[in-house]
Order: structure tokens, then C-alpha cells, then sequence
């Protein structure tokens, strides 16, 4: 299923508006961007050369993004927030707690 697939169907199922499908395609761009980060991360095993700092509050922003986005029902918000603390959450896991 492509990108385009996905935004239709949750398009048909939530009545979304053209600044929706925008606001979706931000996010997952947003995300994605994680994704090489992240598979370095999981690769290597090794967090070392990030920021402890940073990434801590990079994602107490997102959840407080996510938070928002559940209580406006905001869905692209919703859907990028969740899948960027996934990722950003797994590479702050290994910064954690894998010797950083």
C-alpha cells in the first residue's frame, strides 16, 4: 500500500479536508526524517554521539503534540506525533539506557 493509498483511505474514513492531507503529509515527512537516525541507532546499538539534552526535550514536545492532537481530535497531528515518539522514543531508549 502507497503513501497515496493510505491518505485516501483515512481521508474516506475521517471526512478530511485538502489542509489535512497537508497537515498529514508534514508529519510524515516530519517522521521519516527520524527513520535514518533511527536505523543507525538500532544498528550500532549506540546512542553516543546525541544529545541527552536534546532529544529529551524534543520528545517531551512531541508527547505534548500528541496530547494536543488527542484533545482538538486533530488527526494528522495525532498520526505523526504517535509514529515520531516511536522513533524518537527508541533512539532516546538507547541514549538511556544502552550506555549512551
Amino acid at each position: 500500500m502507497n503513501t497515496n493509498s493510505i491518505m485516501q483511505f483515512i481521508a474516506y474514513y475521517c471526512d478530511m479536508k485538502s489542509t489535512e492531507y497537508l497537515g498529514l503529509l508534514a508529519g510524515l515527512l516530519t517522521t521519516i526524517s527520524f527513520l535514518p537516525q533511527a536505523i543507525k541507532t538500532w544498528k550500532t546499538k549506540s546512542a553516543k554521539d546525541l544529545s541527552l539534552q536534546m532529544f529529551l526535550i524534543f520528545c517531551t514536545g512531541v508527547v505534548l503534540w500528541l496530547a494536543y492532537g488527542l484533545l482538538t481530535s486533530n488527526i494528522p497531528i495525532i498520526v505523526s506525533n504517535l509514529f515520531t515518539m516511536l522513533l524518537a522514543g527508541s533512539i532516546l531508549y538507547f541514549k538511556l539506557f544502552r550506555a549512551g
